[in-house]
């Protein structure tokens, strides 16, 4: 019989709950981020304005109001993004104005402080997407400088244990600038650009290997969207573009399902892109970004409902194109 991803047992050895993650049993963790945090907490980590910047800032998802420091990157950098899991936060590759690396920090979610180095990625770049569940974090494509030509690669790591990344497999249809949501199986890419600006969305079962397929359309074309993320069910897509072609778009899919994306409602915060945003069960955040000027604004919405975003407070430091993660998003 062949075990697909998600099935569950009783290990009578150890007297715990498993899933079979694709490749191996692995345990359940009883444990939430109530537990660890008094709620979910989001990152944001790096950015410029245009000066380049280390620094990791907090904020607990369940409440509203401002973020406070956590700590810093080993690196300065933007175009830096983040997979997560329940304890750890891993940020891999960024842009420095001058190179791009593949170096990969970590952070342990529940404390604060300094971040550590976690491993290397296979290919420097920058803007890489990220796809996660509870054990694995799959970085896919970006791009490189500074000639800005996009990057097929597509990389995972296992996110309990440090060291250098592994190939996953690579796109069909290479793009860049894309945003992600996950589900515990499915991560799913947004949109996209170079060599043409697309709304195409792609699907990967994450713990698996191998390239993506397609899922379905978003109800915009744009290269730079803000973000997107997740809860188990839904992921909400932000998309702003700053003039002279302003969008205020947020859409919306349900992960477990192919299809196109359906409207959700409008930003709060009008007009910034190279924002980024990150998720609870409950609430999609998104902070930062550019707006004719680097802004600190950020904003949300309630994933199961629609509507538009509502005012959430400010970055303690203004950023643009920073890198957001959780430990309560979708892919949990």
């Amino acid at each position: 019989m062949t075990l697909k991803a998600g099935a569950i047992r009783f290990n009578t050895d150890t007297s715990q709950m498993e899933i079979w993650d694709g490749n191996q049993w692995t345990g359940i963790l009883a444990t939430s981020p109530e537990q660890q945090t008094g709620g979910t907490r989001g990152l944001w980590a790096g950015g410029n304005t245009p000066t380049y910047f280390n620094n990791i800032q907090f904020v607990n998802i369940q409440s509203t109001g401002n973020t406070a420091d956590f700590g810093d990157l080993t690196r300065v950098g933007n175009q830096i993004n983040a997979v997560s899991s329940r304890t750890r936060a891993v940020w891999g590759a960024q842009y420095d104005n001058t190179a791009v690396y593949n170096t990969m920090d970590f952070v342990t979610i529940a404390s604060t402080g300094d971040a550590t180095n976690f491993g290397d990625l296979t290919v420097q770049r920058s803007g890489n997407q990220p796809m996660q569940n509870a054990t694995r974090g799959i970085f896919a494509g970006g791009m490189n400088h500074p000639a800005q030509n996009s990057v097929d690669t597509i990389d995972y790591i296992t996110m309990a244990s440090e060291g250098n990344a592994v190939d996953f497999g690579n796109y069909v249809t290479v793009r860049q600038q894309r945003t992600s949501a996950c589900s515990p199986t499915r991560g799913v890419l947004v949109r996209g650009g170079n060599p043409a600006n697309t709304n195409a969305m792609d699907f990967f079962t994450i713990s698996t290997l191998g390239n993506g397929a397609d899922f379905g359309d978003a109800t915009t074309v744009d290269v730079a969207p803000i973000g997107t993320s997740s809860n188990a069910v839904r992921g909400v897509l932000w998309t702003s573009s700053y003039a002279p072609n302003t969008t205020d778009v947020i859409d919306y899919i349900t992960i477990a399902t192919l299809g196109n994306a359906l409207d959700f409602g409008d930003l709060n915060h009008i007009s910034y892109n190279g924002a980024a945003c990150c998720a609870s069960s409950i609430r999609s955040v998104v902070g930062g970004g550019f707006d004719g000027g680097i802004a600190e604004e950020m904003e949300y919405v309630q994933i199961m409902t629609t509507g538009n975003a509502v005012d959430f407070g400010n970055l303690d430091q203004a950023r643009s194109e920073p890198g957001a993660c959780s430990n309560g998003h979708g892919g949990l």
